[in-house]
């Protein structure tokens, strides 16, 4: 597993838990638990990971401190 930053949160609006990675503009994934969510942003990640390499997008070096988010 890389070492990005996940939050994981309820959404009351699609009733599952959310994994984001904010480090990583759109990468997430959603599950009915917060592991299944979890496992699901791991595979997000590889994905997102993968396409940025194909395109010769810039990958950021994973900060590897708590995020502050307003």
């Amino acid at each position: 597993m890389h070492q990005y930053e996940v939050i994981i949160y309820w959404s009351r609006n699609d009733g599952v838990y959310i994994a984001e990675v904010p480090e990583l503009s759109g990468c997430m994934a959603h599950g009915a638990s917060q592991e299944e969510a979890l496992r699901g942003c791991g595979e997000a990640v590889e994905l997102w990971l993968e396409t940025a390499r194909e395109f010769g997008d810039p990958i950021p070096e994973p900060k590897g401190r708590r995020l502050m988010l307003a």
